[in-house]
């Protein structure tokens, strides 16, 4: 059975032991300026994997991959020796996405920040295409509070209204008929 906290821990103190070894032991002038970014260990303790950052451009990233590949042996023994585990996990050494993926989004953030400077410059000193507020208040001219009862008395006086149509119009019907 693993235990994912003692994974955690020994993930924690491997970030730790390799940067401390990258910058006081190893002496490769190919070594740029790197930063250790994080470490993972499988549920077996057998292999950790080390994300890292190196600053500069391609050509420096891949003379600092070079030699942290030709400083393993070093680094695994610096883990082994002072983490005290029965079996030292070897190490697998990956440039970390996470700022190639923040430049990203902070170039996706400009282009949003350009296109909203856009719309509010075409916006300015521009109205609604209505009012500014559709909605009737109590202080409006027109407004009835009592809007039920308002519509019932408009409902029976508009029913009394149709029956008096109709008798109305029986008597035209019928007045056009007596005239022939």
């Amino acid at each position: 059975m693993t235990d994912n906290a003692r994974a955690r821990k020994l993930a924690d103190r491997i970030q730790v032991v390799v940067a401390e070894t990258l910058d006081r032991r190893i002496k490769d002038p190919r070594l740029g300026f790197v930063t250790i970014t994080d470490a993972r260990v499988t549920g077996d303790l057998r292999e950790a994997t080390v994300f890292y950052t190196v600053y500069g451009d391609d050509e420096e990233r891949a003379a600092s991959a070079a030699a942290l590949e030709s400083a393993k042996g070093v680094l695994r023994s610096e883990v082994g020796r002072q983490t005290g585990v029965r079996f030292t996990p070897t190490l697998a050494f990956v440039p970390d996405a996470l700022p190639d993926n923040a430049r990203t989004i902070e170039d996706l953030l400009d282009k949003a920040r350009a296109k909203d400077a856009e719309v509010r410059e075409v916006s300015t000193g521009k109205t609604y295409a209505g009012d500014a507020d559709p909605y009737r208040k109590p202080d409006d001219e027109g407004y009835e509070e009592d809007a039920p009862e308002a519509a019932e008395a408009t409902g029976a006086a508009g029913a009394a209204g149709r029956a008096g149509d109709d008798d109305t119009d029986d008597t035209d019907d019928t007045d056009g008929a007596a005239a022939k």
